[in-house]
């Protein structure tokens, strides 16, 4: 299925940000390359989490590997263009089935592992895939008997791992003949241009959208991850974010690709274990959520039992970044904080210490026009067009510390949501710009833009504007705090207040004047202070480890009812 028009093609193909190279392509090079290479290792609790022994596997290994399944998946009725919907862990089975799609021109769709019937059956609704894969084994999941009954007569059920279900293919085991692969790619050309994958946003706010992007949409994009974080050939990159969205699949991916580097799996999110591969495997780049490098810094005992000398950058995003975070792992360790805010649509801002050197500013900041090498290209130019426009419509922004919505074009972003022509059409500006609904200011003298908030984030107290991330980083740096939260709460006078969830460090104990007053030294204007303060134990998230900003609003007014009701017995 071909995704761009012919003129946004030729566009982006005459300024070298795309071209005719496909990622199965990369991948076989590398191969042709360093057969001998480690590509591709397992996380030492694979069985805990799934099933079977970590595996380890060389380029050439692997390739065998993503040959088999590719030859399985034709002798079992899937070709050029169907979709493969997979429900899988970051195990190694998981990224050969991304290449051994790629090799066949199927599209792969990888969804959640924390899914259930209610988002699948929605997602297999507007995908409509050919066939769909999980395991027979997952820890607290039974995969295989949530999804049968919304496979109907169409879509082929695969499983890997052990004693497979009668009326599945076992991906895992099976064979196929050695001509079927060659036979069907002589026939089947697989374009640049064609549809690779179908991620899916959180779908926390509605349906699940499916978001289509092609080979040339993953090649665009990831110079922004492995330029920014110097990355070298055959640099080993530790994963541990599911391999579903644009930070995994753009970023580490992308750049294991490129580098022809080793693949160091993680999944679910475990602080010990994702140390002890540190310790183990000596990555030389990973990505980690704010909370958790927040955590690490602040843990001097466990600082001094973790060697994190391997390390040369870490990337970090999906919330802001605490200045005094990315300004300690580089004046202790020399380690890198790469800022990152990225979407599957499309969004790439990366903010790299090449481009910002302090780094308090790179926390902070991100270019308004980054420059990255054109894979097909010469010299260096931005991949992503942007510009600040009212949320509610109006002339363009160009001051400095006034919010508005972010809104983005250029070869990283895709065209438009799968099977959603009403969605689409309300995405995107006439003249082809994406509403991304992350709102921004212009800063550092019109050199940068600075996160503000969600558009639908904003707190309206008394009719002005406030957002709540603003607060969220300011607290980040807080010693009582492990981590914080600000949301909405109505109010019958001014329409809402400022809530706060904190979640205190192990023995401490936190009151609402500890908030305030450090908000306070941080000259924060008083309008801005929270006025009622709720302690979790743990911040909602969602599958991609964002807070989620309205569930944690939604439990502080069930707070607040609960105790009305107490006050009136």
């Amino acid at each position: 299925m071909i995704l761009a028009n012919e003129q946004r093609r030729a566009e982006c193909r005459a300024a070298g940000w795309w071209g005719d190279t496909t990622l199965s392509d990369m991948f076989v090079a590398n191969v042709g390359r360093h057969p001998d290479r480690m590509a591709l290792i397992d996380a030492p609790n694979r069985n805990d989490v799934a099933f079977g022994d970590p595996r380890r596997f060389t380029y050439a290994e692997m390739l065998a590997e993503v040959e088999r399944m590719a030859g399985v998946l034709l002798a079992n009725g899937v070709g050029k263009d169907d979709v493969v919907m997979v429900q899988l862990p970051n195990i190694s089975e998981l990224v050969n089935l991304y290449f051994a799609t790629a090799l066949i021109g199927a599209v792969i769709s990888p969804v959640a592992v924390q899914y259930r019937s209610h988002e699948l059956s929605a997602m297999i609704g507007i995908a409509k895939p050919r066939a769909f894969v999980c395991a027979t084994r997952m820890k607290g999941c039974d995969h295989v008997g949530t999804v049968r009954p919304l496979l109907g007569g169409t879509v082929r059920l695969f499983t890997v791992g052990p004693d497979a279900p009668d009326d599945a293919i076992d991906l895992s085991t099976a064979s196929a003949p050695g001509t079927s692969l060659a036979a069907h790619q002589a026939s089947n050309p697989v374009s640049a241009d064609d549809m690779f994958t179908i991620c899916w946003t959180s779908g926390t706010t509605g349906a699940p959208k499916g978001v289509p992007r092609s080979y040339n949409h993953w090649v665009a994009i990831s110079p922004g991850t492995y330029e920014s974080a110097r990355l070298r050939d055959g640099d080993i990159m530790l994963n541990p974010f599911p391999l579903i969205n644009m930070a995994s699949i753009g970023g580490v991916t992308m750049s294991w690709l490129k580098k022809a580097g080793t693949m160091v799996l993680h999944h679910p999110f475990d602080p010990k274990v994702f140390l002890a591969q540190i310790a183990t495997e000596r990555p030389h780049f990973t990505i980690a959520p704010p909370a958790v490098l927040n955590m690490l810094l602040q843990d001097e005992a466990l600082l001094a039992r973790v060697d994190l000398s391997s390390l040369r950058s870490i990337g970090s995003g999906s919330a802001p970044l605490a200045p005094a975070m990315v300004k300690g792992f580089q004046d202790r360790f020399g380690i890198m904080v790469i800022n990152l805010f990225g979407s599957n649509e499309g969004m790439a801002l990366v903010t790299g210490p090449d481009d910002v050197p302090d780094p308090e500013e790179r926390a902070r900041y991100f270019p308004r026009s980054p420059l990255f090498s054109p894979p097909y290209g010469d010299g260096r130019a931005p991949n992503i067009e942007t510009r600040l426009v009212p949320p509610k419509g109006g002339a363009e922004i160009i001051d400095n510390g006034v919010s508005g919505e972010l809104q983005i074009k250029g070869p990283t972003v895709f065209e438009g949501y799968y099977g959603a022509p009403e969605q689409t059409a309300a995405a995107f500006t006439e003249d082809g710009f994406f509403k991304t609904g992350d709102l921004f200011e212009i800063a550092g003298n019109g050199r940068f833009y600075e996160f503000v908030g969600r558009c639908k984030d904003l707190i309206i107290r008394g009719g002005v504007n406030i957002a709540p991330e603003e607060i969220d980083q300011l607290l980040s740096g807080h010693p009582k705090l492990q981590e914080a939260c600000a949301f909405p709460l109505p109010d019958p006078v001014m329409g809402e207040r400022i809530g706060v969830a904190v979640v205190p460090r192990a023995g401490e104990v936190v009151a609402l004047d500890d908030i305030t007053a450090w908000l306070k030294a941080k000259d924060l204007a008083v309008f801005k202070l929270p006025e009622r303060m709720f302690i979790f134990d743990e911040l909602p998230r969602n599958v991609t480890n964002k807070v989620m900003r309205s569930d944690v609003r939604d439990r502080a007014v069930s707070m607040l009812k609960m105790e009305d009701r107490t006050l009136e017995k």
